[in-house]
């Protein structure tokens, strides 16, 4: 495993995105990544006619510190064979690089800064996380540097969110939180480790690339 990871520990690359006026950004464990991100992330980048949607596998999550997460450069490997065949997707290193706690707002100034002026960012995450947003790091400067994309899962109610937000965020920052069922949000990645772990199957609720990688390794067979 110690080589395995040392030979994946390259710089993050030089990002050009100045051609790039629309782009998604999606975050997360990807512990493992699933159907349901891929989806998200394509109904995301067709519906707000974003230009590309950049995978940001994070490093060390710090709302998952006391949890135990598979090794990072094997998730960041999942996330490279589950989005290798959409021209649209990347994934990015640049929390997996980078030392300490993963913060979206480092995050969002990253790619920012390699944007043009006009340029605009769309945070995708799931209605969950935005339930928690209050705890979130810098979050004046997230919401002046993005537009958050709530993905729900079927039977969410996003009325409830956004009652629940405006109790506690500005209506200027209500503005930049838009709900958006997605039918595959369903799935979840915390299930798919409890699949694998009773010896369930988890055939169609990830791609194969991912399944066979899972399957080789022996991820998950321990909870």
């Amino acid at each position: 495993m110690a080589m395995e990871e040392e030979a994946l520990l390259l710089p993050e690359e030089d990002l050009d995105l100045s051609n790039i006026k629309r782009l998604g950004l999606m975050g997360g464990t990807f512990d493992p990544i699933h159907q349901g991100h891929l989806v998200t992330a394509e109904a995301v980048r067709s519906g707000f006619a974003l230009d590309k949607v950049i995978f940001v596998p994070s490093g060390q999550p710090p709302h998952k510190a006391d949890k135990r997460i598979t090794p990072k450069e094997r998730r960041y490997l999942m996330t490279e064979l589950a989005t290798v065949t959409n021209p649209y997707f990347k994934v990015s290193r640049v929390e997996l690089n980078r030392s300490g706690f993963s913060y979206s707002a480092d995050t969002v100034n990253y790619f920012r800064s390699k944007m043009d002026d006009d340029g605009e960012v769309f945070f995708i995450t799931g209605a969950d996380a935005i339930m928690e947003i209050f705890s979130w790091k810098k979050l004046d400067e997230l919401f002046a540097r993005c537009t958050f994309i709530a993905a729900t899962r079927p039977g969410f109610q996003p009325g409830h969110m956004m009652q629940r937000l405006e109790s506690r965020l500005s209506p200027d920052h209500l503005e930049k939180v838009i709900a958006m069922e997605v039918p595959a949000m369903a799935i979840s990645s915390t299930d798919i480790r409890a699949r694998v772990a009773a010896g369930r199957s988890i055939k169609y609720l990830l791609p194969e690339t991912v399944e066979l990688y899972i399957h080789k390794l022996g991820l998950y067979l321990d909870g």
